[in-house]
């Protein structure tokens, strides 16, 4: 049986943001046609709106017949279920956001992020009792899960070893100011590089896009990259290839349509 082809997919965080109208936009685009725009110049976009509040199903339908065939999207999950107290309280608000109508996305829902507070430390019982709650589908469509931890508590082996008995990818974080690892717990790789600057029209500069371009194509063969910080020594022997997300998101944020399109761009 061949091996599956592994998908690389590189975009930016939502689509409406005034300064991409200079930046990205050419002036005769509508606002009610940015994202039409935007899904044919990067292949994946993060939904960060689902993070304030919920949609209906009809936008997600919408959404979902404004885009390629092959796009994707990933979601990110509310913070009424990320960011309280105890997460293992969460399965009833799990339940209304998943039957909010993500479905309607089809074959292009990609990955959702479940984004941690950055003050939500380590407890091994509470992350595995809420990894548990992540359901495998929502009615025929299959799921699959990133978590983003924020609290340098959850640079630990125990950490990494619930999260991939979970099969949940943990968000490697490009930020100056979040922990970061890139231990690989899932089938898929899951990256949110935060460091685009105002001053570097391609926001990242032209030599680390070349070395994202490298990184996200040895993630996609099976391989790990050797040059970023992990908790766990990288496995000797390539496995199965992987689905990749690199989102560019924040820092100096008009610039991260450039950035996702220079690196399709070394990927091609």
């Amino acid at each position: 049986m061949p091996k599956q082809q592994a998908q690389i997919r590189i975009g930016i965080g939502g689509w409406n943001y005034e300064p991409w109208h200079k930046t990205f936009y050419p002036a005769e685009i509508a606002q009610s046609r940015e994202l039409e725009y935007a899904s044919r110049h990067v292949t994946a976009i993060e939904i960060n709106g689902t993070f304030y509040r919920l949609q209906k199903p009809a936008v997600f339908a919408k959404w979902h017949d404004s885009t390629p065939e092959s796009f994707r999207f990933s979601i990110k999950a509310p913070r009424f279920i990320v960011q309280r107290k105890d997460l293992t309280s969460a399965g009833t608000a799990m339940e209304r956001f998943l039957g909010s109508g993500i479905t309607e996305l089809k074959s292009k829902l990609g990955p959702i992020l479940w984004q941690l507070a950055d003050t939500k430390a380590f407890d091994a019982r509470e992350i595995d009792d809420f990894l548990g709650l992540l359901p495998a589908t929502a009615g025929t469509l299959p799921l699959r899960h990133a978590l983003e931890v924020r609290h340098a508590s959850f640079l630990t082996r125990e950490f990494l070893d619930i999260a991939s008995k979970r099969g949940v990818a943990v968000v490697y974080e490009d930020d100056a100011t979040h922990p970061a690892l890139c231990d690989l717990t899932s089938s898929f790789v899951y990256a949110r590089l935060r460091r685009c600057v105002a001053s570097c029209a391609t926001g990242y500069p032209l030599a680390a896009l070349k070395k994202w371009s490298l990184r996200a194509q040895l993630w996609a063969s099976g391989k790990e990259p050797a040059d970023l910080p992990r908790v766990t020594a990288a496995r000797k022997t390539a496995a199965p290839p992987r689905d990749v997300f690199i989102y560019f998101i924040n820092g100096a944020k008009e610039r991260a349509p450039a950035a996702a399109q220079k690196l399709i761009s070394l990927l091609d």
